[in-house]
């Protein structure tokens, strides 16, 4: 199949993968622009990975208010050089973290950073409902890991289905943007405040 610049202008318009990517990404998908879009995920994600032990000490702390003012959210974003912490693909990747935290109230960044008997304390309610529901032992552990797996999917930022867009996570959408800024990408921190609610002592 003949790979046009029109299809190729259409993948970058939609991944901000670099040029000569996005032919060879249509040219092994044979131009289906779905698999095409995958191959430049996959690609991404290598490209993150060999990314990933740069030091990554420049940035945006974006903040974001939502609803009139009723929800605030402050996020540090950080990359590798000034000169990408200006560039507008950064700033608005870091937007797009910090509406992401305001829509969907993620507690961690990462799945690693939950804490032990926070896990437990969702995998006995798994295990209780399960039991309730009437299902069998033999499947029970099954049941329960599915469940607090589901946990982390919603309480993790990383792990959040983008809002934009359920096919991917927030992860995925960082590493997507790796692959077109060519530099390392970490949410560092975040804090998400909502009017009226109390702060836990």
């Amino acid at each position: 199949m003949e790979i046009t610049t029109q299809m190729i202008k259409e993948l970058r318009g939609a991944t901000n993968a670099p040029m000569l990517d996005c032919r060879k990404a249509l040219q092994e998908a044979n131009g289906d622009y779905k698999k095409a879009v995958d191959w430049l995920r996959e690609k991404g994600m290598a490209t993150a990975a060999k990314r990933s032990d740069r030091d990554a000490s420049n940035g945006i702390v974006e903040m974001y208010s939502h609803g009139g003012g009723r929800v605030g959210v402050m996020v540090e974003v950080n990359c590798e050089t000034d000169f990408v912490a200006r560039a507008e693909k950064f700033r608005s990747l870091a937007h797009e973290i910090a509406l992401q935290i305001a829509a969907s109230s993620p507690k961690y960044i990462k799945a690693d950073e939950i804490p032990a008997d926070e896990l437990e304390h969702e995998a006995s309610i798994a295990r209780a409902r399960a039991v309730e529901e009437g299902k069998p032992e033999n499947v029970m552990a099954k049941i329960v890991e599915g469940r607090v797996e589901k946990y982390k999917d919603e309480v993790c930022l990383m792990r959040q289905a983008y809002i934009r867009d359920d096919s991917l996570t927030i992860e995925q959408l960082i590493l997507q943007s790796v692959a077109a800024i060519g530099e390392s990408v970490i949410v560092r921190r975040f804090q998400r405040w909502e009017l009226g609610e109390r702060t836990k002592e």
